[in-house]
């Protein structure tokens, strides 16, 4: 090859002298010598200004990496201009930093690699080989792994001279080739053919007299031509021709014109025959991800589509092979990258193949920190050392996240790692309790100023006190990491339980009783402030002695009675804002229906506006003329009607309240219980509907006794079953009411018309009708509430029969009319029936 072809790195002076070269021979006729070296300086001044403008850009990206090495564009425009400028170190420098931070892509390799073999040439070759190696191990290229093939085979002298050592290395990097992607579908069989030319050549060195070596390099060729056969590839007809016209080359008799499989060895028809079935299955799929008019989107679900294609056949080699190419055309998609490694970690687990896509998922991603974190683990899976997992872990942490949870869960798993490795003695590593310390506490330094009051950093600190009792036997430490949390959380309810959890597991009651005095007058939010002295005072019925419950009780009294307070004043502040607010809206709804008014009387003409008001005058007349006709008759009774029914609905929810337990407490109780005391009392119960406390009518003190009303017996029995427990360290009796019938409910009785005498003051109004009227209305309302006398069969006549009330005297009644048959027996009337009465008068 040509040492010009090969350099593609340009200097400003070739440039120049380029540029100089197509003035002159343009014009060597017309101008004079003077005029020509005034174009000569013009060009030197052109030249000096571009390479001031270069260098001043070069220095505007100095800066820029300088402060924000993680431009990928500025590193790339960087590498650029260096490369047109010629400064060869800087260049290396420029693409070495690049890559510790980025993976190239395979045309950056390949710039890269040629730039520095055309200027170190063969002394070189082991520096440009390495570089092909680090191209090749990124991304899947076709393209790049021809020129690696190419490369080693013209400039590795051993390769060059075709000794045995050079051949072998030679096929061994053709496999290698094969394997990352002899298979790929669309550009496959560009490996397979340099492979077919390499071996090809390889025959024609070997002497004509040594026939059996002759023949071995045959079948070798054979086998390589047998094994493309058998693969599904875009070309695989021109495949066939190729094999068949070599074969006649060797003198065996075939067609190699064409595309049948006749001639050819029956196993390797089948398996060609089987290849093109798989390719045409596959042939509609690779139309769509090679097409170039269509979007990233489009292409990126036409992958999906083939991936999950592929998945459901389960060869795991095609289905990463394509993984790679669609990694190849979405370096930085992390969906994708995490569909990959989930793949893998199904599949295959662990192994070298499995780490490495984990490195470059994560180098191409590393703002995604659940790819850190099964890396770990893949790592950990892998039996990795603790040297090689501590150097993941610290490029893990100097990543930028979107969230706090993604370190949090890093530091964890680095935790687990450590604590299962400690635990079980895996590996040659001896690991010390401190490395897990060192985690925790580095892990605490990283979110906790960003994480206060949160559940997450509490789990963090009650695991790491957790494992400083049980693997560092360390009871002071793991008090510290409470206390620690405790300067973070201190408003943190939950915080001081968890420390007092840990404390009375241990059976240290004294150390858990000292952490209940030091936080039960704290303000938590919610009904932590509550919840704390409740806890307390369980605390000590169960593991303290009787002074301890009573001092407890001493001391959490008051605090409960002022966070009572304190929460009754919050509902009346927040319910006078909440009825301000609606009379806000009220007042609003109010001044927008008045303007909305005349806008709309203004849509009407003045003609309609006219012709309505004078109906509406006439509805007006004739409605007050009726009015007048029947208020004398209707009013007294229709109030007097309201009345009785009003009375019966009230009644009727009486006798249909729930059921009611009555509770009595301990004279030492009954001066500060209060109603929300009871209610949080029987929470566990539930269905408590009211809370009734009886305080005494003269001086107003609570009495020792209160009701409870439930929703149904089911959660009454629950309640009474709390009969003896404590509240506020007393001792509650709990039983279900059943009061004796009183006043009240003998006036219910009354009013329901359930009892005799109701009836018989009915009959003293001298009306039959309204008697039985208002006798079968309650029957029908309340068939049961004269306490055992039912009434059945009873049908009820007319569309809606009613009662009459008392004093109101019947349509046609006069005083001295004497009582007819028909008057007297006359049967309880309807609405149609009274409206027909009311038109005949």
């Amino acid at each position: 090859m040509d040492e010009v072809e090969k350099s593609p790195i340009s200097t400003g002076e070739e440039d120049t002298e380029m540029d100089g070269v197509g003035v002159g021979d343009e014009g060597d006729s017309k101008e004079s010598p003077k005029s020509s070296l005034k174009s000569d300086s013009d060009s030197e001044s052109s030249d000096s200004e571009d390479e001031g403008e270069q260098k001043q850009q070069l220095q505007t990206l100095e800066s820029e990496l300088s402060t924000n090495p993680s431009n990928y564009d500025a590193h790339v425009e960087y590498i650029k201009l260096l490369r047109k400028s010629g400064e060869i170190e800087k260049l290396r420098e420029a693409r070495e930093n690049m890559n510790s931070l980025f993976p190239l892509s395979p045309s950056m390799w390949m710039e890269w690699a040629k730039d520095e073999a055309s200027l170190l040439g063969d002394s070189g070759f082991e520096a440009v080989e390495k570089l092909y190696e680090r191209g090749v191990s990124e991304y899947l290229s076709i393209p790049l792994w021809c020129e690696y093939l190419n490369y080693v085979q013209e400039h590795d002298p051993k390769v060059r001279e075709c000794s045995a050592d050079g051949i072998s290395k030679a096929r061994n990097l053709f496999e290698r080739a094969i394997t990352a992607a002899a298979i790929h579908v669309s550009q496959g069989s560009e490996i397979w053919d340099a492979y077919t030319q390499f071996e090809q050549a390889i025959l024609l060195t070997i002497d004509q007299s040594d026939n059996q070596a002759k023949e071995k390099q045959v079948q070798r060729i054979r086998s390589i031509f047998h094994r493309q056969l058998s693969i599904p590839l875009a070309n695989l007809k021109s495949t066939l021709r190729a094999y068949k016209a070599w074969e006649v080359e060797q003198g065996n008799a075939l067609d190699a014109e064409s595309d049948s499989v006749d001639g050819i060895l029956p196993h390797v028809a089948s398996a060609y025959q089987k290849a093109e079935e798989m390719f045409n299955a596959r042939a509609h799929f690779e139309e769509q991800i090679t097409r170039q008019d269509i979007s990233e989107t489009d292409k990126f679900q036409h992958f999906m589509s083939y991936l999950e294609f592929e998945q459901s056949f389960g060869d795991p080699s095609r289905v990463q092979i394509l993984y790679e190419r669609a990694i190849a055309d979405f370096p930085v998609s992390s969906d994708l990258w995490l569909d990959y490694t989930r793949y893998l970690d199904k599949t295959l687990k662990a192994g070298k193949v499995v780490k490495d896509v984990y490195s470059r998922a994560a180098k191409n991603c590393p703002w995604v920190g659940q790819l850190w974190v099964r890396y770990l683990l893949c790592l950990e899976r892998g039996r990795a050392s603790e040297k090689e997992i501590s150097a993941v872990f610290d490029k893990s942490i100097q990543c930028t996240f979107s969230t706090l949870e993604e370190y949090l869960d890093l530091f964890l798993t680095r935790v687990d790692g450590l604590r299962r490795r400690i635990s079980s003695d895996i590996g040659d590593d001896v690991l010390k309790y401190p490395l897990i310390r060192e985690s925790f506490q580095q892990a605490a330094d990283y979110v906790s100023p960003h994480m206060k009051n949160t559940i997450d950093l509490l789990r963090l600190h009650a695991y790491w006190a957790h494992l400083e009792l049980k693997l560092g036997n360390d009871l002071v430490a793991a008090r510290g990491v409470w206390e620690s949390l405790l300067k973070t959380c201190g408003s943190m309810f939950e915080a001081w339980q968890g420390y007092i959890a840990m404390e009375t597991e241990l059976g240290h009651i004294n150390e858990a009783r000292a952490i209940y005095k030091r936080c039960y007058s704290k303000r938590f939010s919610g009904t932590g402030s509550e919840d704390i002295c409740h806890a307390w005072l369980r605390f000590e019925r169960e593991f303290g002695t009787l002074d301890d419950l009573d001092r407890a009780v001493q001391k959490v009294t008051p605090r409960l009675e002022e966070l009572r307070l304190f929460r009754l004043q919050e509902e009346s502040k927040s319910l006078t804002e909440a009825t301000d607010q609606r009379e806000q809206a009220h007042k609003k709804a109010g001044r927008e229906k008045r303007k909305s008014g005349p806008s709309t009387n203004d849509e009407q003409s003045p003609a309609k506006r006219q012709k309505s008001s004078s109906k509406n005058q006439m509805k007006l007349h004739e409605k007050k003329k009726t009015e007048g006709k029947k208020s004398a008759e209707a009013n007294d009774g229709e109030e007097r009607k309201v009345e009785a029914q009003k009375q019966v609905g009230e009644q009727q929810m009486k006798d249909t309240d729930p059921h009611k337990t009555r509770v009595i407490y301990t004279d030492e109780c009954t001066a500060f219980v209060k109603d929300e005391d009871l209610r949080q009392f029987f929470s566990d119960v539930g269905g408590v509907t009211s809370v009734r406390i009886m305080h005494d009518r003269v001086t107003g003190k609570s009495r020792g006794f209160a009701y409870v009303d439930f929703e149904d017996d089911e959660h009454l029995a629950a309640a009474v079953e709390k009969n003896s427990q404590l509240l506020f360290g007393k001792s509650l009796k709990i039983a279900r009411s059943n009061p004796k019938p009183g006043r009240k409910e003998f006036t219910a009785r009354r009013g329901t018309g359930g009892h005799e005498h109701a009836r018989n003051r009915g009959r003293a109004d001298g009306s039959s009708a309204s008697k039985e009227s208002f006798e079968s209305s309650n029957r029908s309302r309340a068939p049961q509430a004269t306490g055992g006398n039912r009434v059945d069969n009873f049908q009820l006549k007319g569309k809606n029969t009613f009662a009459v009330p008392r004093r109101v005297r019947p349509l046609g009644w006069t005083a001295n009319k004497p009582e007819t048959k028909e008057e007297g027996d006359e049967n309880p009337k309807s609405n149609d029936d009274f409206r027909k009465m009311l038109m005949k008068s």
